[in-house]
């Protein structure tokens, strides 16, 4: 990459709170949740440099100017390359996307196979638009503020979801290694830190039976051994 490419990078102004040491590199901004380590992990099994910076969520640094400037949505995780397309930088929010991104900027973890290519992005969707949002509120009503509300009937329906979606994956998982078969990909990525987040941060495997998903629970442990998953899982610092 040029000089005048990482200069560039350096415009943006997320840097003036989290300066770059490395502008030639990819630039993350995370905390490791679930939808963090998703991009955390995927890097580490590609092995591209990057520089991760954390945004920390107790001195409300997702709100800031600066990173509003990258994310107007105040989520993480977000980037920056500063070798996007056509050589020029790109900033990119939503987890989702970025691991869509990322995967075909590399040719990896996603099939070049049209039809196997866009069933991959289809677990993709199911874990963006069903799992992370209903394992989500598993957690606020099991493990935070709503767990103190006296109607149980918000809770009860997000474990009942929850169980439903564990079924669907664990049906998936049957007789697979992946979501994919033989090939891990994006789908897997994706999906793993939310169920690994579910029964272990989130304290509810009880709760949704998790017993009840051998297939899910092979595959977990399978995803968890992996060694850039398990450096993935502790970025940023």
């Amino acid at each position: 990459m040029s000089t005048t490419t990482a200069s560039t990078a350096l415009t943006h102004p997320i840097t003036q709170k989290w300066p770059a040491r490395h502008p030639e590199r990819l630039q993350l901004y995370s905390l490791p949740t679930p939808n963090g380590v998703k991009v955390s992990i995927l890097l580490e099994e590609l092995g591209l440099p990057y520089e991760a910076h954390k945004v920390s969520f107790e001195t409300n640094d997702q709100l800031s100017s600066a990173f509003l400037a990258l994310n107007p949505n105040n989520k993480i995780p977000a980037i920056i390359d500063p070798d996007g397309p056509g050589g020029a930088p790109l900033a990119l929010f939503e987890s989702g996307a970025i691991l869509l991104y990322l995967a075909e900027k590399t040719g990896r973890f996603l099939p070049q196979d049209a039809a196997r290519r866009y069933e991959t992005i289809q677990w993709l969707m199911f874990q963006m638009g069903g799992i992370g949002p209903m394992f989500g509120q598993v957690g606020f009503f099991h493990k935070f503020a709503g767990k103190d509300f006296e109607d149980k009937r918000p809770r009860d329906r997000y474990i009942a979801e929850a169980r439903r979606l564990l079924g669907v994956l664990n049906q998936r998982l049957d007789g697979r290694s992946w979501i994919m078969g033989d090939d891990y990909t994006i789908a897997d990525i994706a999906i793993f830190p939310w169920v690994r987040n579910l029964i272990g941060y989130y304290g509810a495997g009880d709760l949704v039976g998790y017993s009840d998903f051998p297939h899910v629970a092979r595959a977990l442990d399978a995803f968890v051994a992996r060694p850039a998953v398990v450096r993935g899982l502790a970025i940023p610092a």
